[in-house]
């Protein structure tokens, strides 16, 4: 295998300069510090605890809304919503009034780190485990790029690599199962292994921690799955930054039954017929979370008093926060073309819906686990190497998880 080759270059307002060593950062979608300290605890993640003893484990914040798709967009771009541009799964679009989905590169306001290393002259690769993060992350990549749920599918011309199935030794795996985030694992190592790629980025599902609490069997033995895959990537020399999108709470009461506050009948009583609620949360996946998390957007007919609205909103026992647009892109650094009148945000055990009859729940096996607010934000970070004197005292300040490429790469340097 031919030795990466040292660069710089320059994106989104930062300096990343990785040496002749391969780097990979990891995104365990939905993994708040419980599961991992669970998984630790119990001894099932062997190689991440020699990683974290050599390296770095500490806290960091993420983006609020704590969606997938905000956050690993900050991820790839090092920079939040407000340059980047994506502030959740959907948004409202003004011309045309219907809902959009952000699951295309087009809506990406700013260049992506790996994109950038590439044309730097790094060989780069991106593996995501749901086919709609892989369609925004690969954006304008002159490199490797494909999802675990669309493996098979994946062609030189439009994804830079063919035969997948072959180099992973697997065929494509279920995206409803703990198998397509281990595929995601597997298929990076195999790609550092067979010299294709020396700046990676890994982004798994949310699907096991969507089902299961962190002390939980299934839970365990998923993490130590994970835990073979690190310890290959590991064993190949690749140095390793891990981070979350989220975290992950539930959200039920104590007789499995979802708590969900629905906001169309309490804006229909405070503002009248008008108003439109969208829940960034949102996507093809339905049985991971019904659509509802515990964050929310609303729009509402224009003259209306929003005080009085915000006012009326933080009047239901279950809401914890209500902002204004303006607050809400200056305090959650969202971008404002994206956003509504209003932020709405809810307790750690609840979530935010429309209408009961808008959420298909029938897919839900077990009792609700969802993300989106404030409980949701601290998310645990990881570097398999020492950090230099810069990289511990930030480390040490309000490290955000999309930081996770500028510690692996620069923070492990001298």
């Amino acid at each position: 295998m031919s030795v990466p080759v040292p660069c710089t270059f320059e994106v989104n307002g930062r300096t990343y300069r990785p040496g002749a060593r391969v780097y990979a950062a990891i995104c365990v979608d939905g993994c708040g510090d419980e599961y991992l300290s669970e998984s630790l605890i119990r001894g099932r993640m062997p190689n991440l605890a020699g990683a974290i003893r050599k390296g770095k484990r500490f806290m960091g914040r993420g983006v609020i809304p704590s969606f997938t798709n905000p956050n690993n967009s900050s991820i790839i771009t090092g920079a939040p919503p407000a340059v980047h541009g994506i502030n959740g799964n959907y948004f409202l679009d003004p011309e045309s009034g219907g809902a959009v989905m952000m699951n295309d590169g087009k809506f990406l306001k700013a260049p992506t780190i790996v994109a950038t290393a590439a044309r730097a002259g790094r060989r780069c690769a991106i593996v995501t485990a749901k086919e709609k993060l892989r369609t925004i992350l690969a954006h304008d990549l002159d490199g490797i790029g494909f999802s675990a749920e669309k493996a098979g599918q994946a062609e030189r011309g439009t994804h830079g690599i063919d035969g997948v199935e072959a180099l992973v030794g697997e065929k494509t795996p279920p995206i409803y199962s703990p198998d397509a985030s281990v595929y995601v694992l597997k298929a990076g190592a195999a790609m550092v292994e067979q010299g294709l790629a020396d700046l990676l980025y890994l982004s798994l599902t949310d699907y096991m921690q969507h089902k299961f609490a962190p002390e939980e069997p299934e839970s365990l033995d998923f993490h130590a799955r994970l835990d073979e895959q690190i310890g290959r990537l590991l064993a190949a020399g690749v140095v390793l930054g891990i981070t979350a999108d989220h975290g992950m709470n539930a959200k039920h009461s104590a007789d499995g039954r979802p708590r969900v506050v629905y906001l169309d009948p309490i804006l229909l009583r405070l503002v009248g017929p008008g108003c439109r609620v969208i829940l960034p949360i949102t996507d093809p996946y339905v049985a991971h979370h019904g659509s509802l998390g515990s964050f929310a957007v609303v729009h509402v007919p224009p003259g209306t008093d929003l005080a009085r609205v915000r006012r009326g909103l933080m009047g239901v026992p279950e809401v914890t926060e209500v902002m204004e647009k303006d607050i809400a892109c200056e305090k959650l650094q969202l971008h404002p073309e994206r956003l509504g009148d209003l932020v709405v945000m809810c307790g750690r055990d609840t979530t935010l819906g429309t209408s009961p009859a808008e959420h298909d729940l029938s897919q839900l096996d077990r009792p609700l686990r969802s993300h989106g607010g404030r409980y949701e934000e601290m998310v645990p970070m990881i570097v398999s190497e020492p950090l230099n004197a810069a990289y511990r005292a930030k480390a040490e300040g309000d490290p955000r998880n999309f930081d996770i490429f500028d510690f692996t790469i620069n923070g492990t340097g001298s």
